[in-house]
């Protein structure tokens, strides 16, 4: 369904060399992630916590070292195919560089070893003609960002804003280390009351939490964003931008962009394993909410991250053209039927790091200006508790 009424906030302009305000507008630049010296992270509290008792085994043996060399190899290669396929498609590819994540560092506060440059939706959020680095909160991504360094000072050469969001220190006190290692049960139980593993001493955010509507940005509270991190996130913004928290019934919450995924004006997915509870919100403000189809992801494939619903981890070219996982026959039936053309590419291996399309990429530049869609107001605060 399409909104009967949007209407444009600035005025016709040439676009910055950074221009992202929400997930549809047709693609012209983007930074695609690399798995090449991706090293398996260490146990450690946040991590824990986000670990499924069945994967405990692969960070145990693994952590500190790199990825298993095949696991590399097969992601690389659908890495490579799906730049390939934007660059014919005309839009710029821009990579990270290559960091060596095994090394081992050390602050004040804790010790640890690095993780990848994979998913740089996780680390950047694109806010207009602005980049904003988010802090995260594992410890193994406290350096993530340098990956990314030499392409943000380009973009800040050439006219872009560019911001770093306080990062917090990551110390024993900034989680509650108990709650990562009592039993799963009890930690669902924890996560129902709205009790996480990250404590608010300090803001942390990762920007995969942060779906972006135009003018409107939703955020949830996980086990990696807490409420001074959104805090700061809308001191930041200002009034030009309204933040509205959004809450799912997810025991294990991390990174939204596999709960709510706007398609186009008036339309998105949402998880049916964990609707949105202001769904009426929504509603109301003229979406309309499809839910996703299941992935055809076979139970033994390898998945240390995340779970199957990362097959609705989509990315956008265009509000008519949408990237699907090859062998994902229904999520491609299922937006063919809402009026998409989809682009199949294999990305299976992929998704054993721990994301897909969206994850994988940062949206720098779209063919798009700040406009509304349909929310007038902040969500309020009784309406947030459902």
């Amino acid at each position: 369904m399409q909104l009967k009424q949007t209407h444009s906030i600035v005025s016709e302009r040439q676009l910055p060399v950074v221009n992202s305000y929400n997930e549809w507008d047709p693609l012209k630049e983007v930074i695609v992630g690399c798995v090449e010296g991706a090293v398996v992270p260490k146990l450690e509290p946040a991590l824990q916590t986000n670990t499924s008792p069945q994967n405990m085994w692969f960070f145990q043996k693994y952590g500190g070292q790199p990825f298993p060399q095949e696991l590399v190899e097969a992601a690389s290669k659908e890495l490579n195919e799906f730049c390939r396929v934007l660059e014919a498609l005309g839009v710029i590819v821009r990579r990270p560089d290559l960091i060596d994540f095994s090394q081992t560092y050390k602050t004040p506060d804790f010790e640890a070893s690095g993780f990848y440059a994979t998913m740089p939706r996780d680390v950047l959020l694109v806010v207009g003609n602005e980049i904003i680095e988010a802090p995260m909160a594992w410890r193994s991504r406290f350096f993530e960002y340098r990956a990314y360094r030499s392409l943000m000072l380009e973009y800040l050469r050439r006219g872009a804003k560019w911001t770093t969001a306080p990062k917090p220190s990551m110390s024993d006190e900034f989680y509650d280390v108990e709650y990562a290692t009592k039993p799963i049960e009890q930690r669902y139980a924890l996560t129902e009351k709205g009790q996480f593993v990250t404590r608010e001493l300090e803001p942390s955010f990762d920007a995969a939490d942060i779906v972006r509507f135009g003018r409107d940005l939703f955020v949830q509270r996980s086990h990696v964003t807490n409420e001074i991190g959104i805090t700061w996130l809308k001191r930041h913004l200002g009034d030009q931008f309204r933040v509205h928290v959004v809450k799912f019934p997810d025991l294990n919450p991390m990174h939204i962009d596999a709960s709510l995924v706007p398609l186009r004006p008036g339309l998105a997915l949402v998880n049916p394993a964990r609707p949105c509870i202001q769904t009426e919100l929504f509603k109301k403000a003229g979406w309309e909410l499809v839910e996703a189809a299941p992935s055809t992801l076979p139970d033994n494939w390898p998945m240390y991250m995340c779970s199957g619903w990362v097959c609705m981890n989509i990315l956008s070219l265009d509000p008519e053209t949408i990237f699907v996982e090859k062998q994902e026959e229904p999520m491609q039936k299922l937006l063919k039927d809402l009026g998409f053309k989809v682009i199949p590419v294999d990305f299976r291996h992929v998704y054993t790091f721990g994301g897909s399309f969206h994850c994988v990429t940062c949206d720098v530049r779209r063919d798009g200006q700040l406009e509304e869609y349909g929310f007038a107001e902040p969500f309020e605060e009784d309406e947030l508790e459902g």
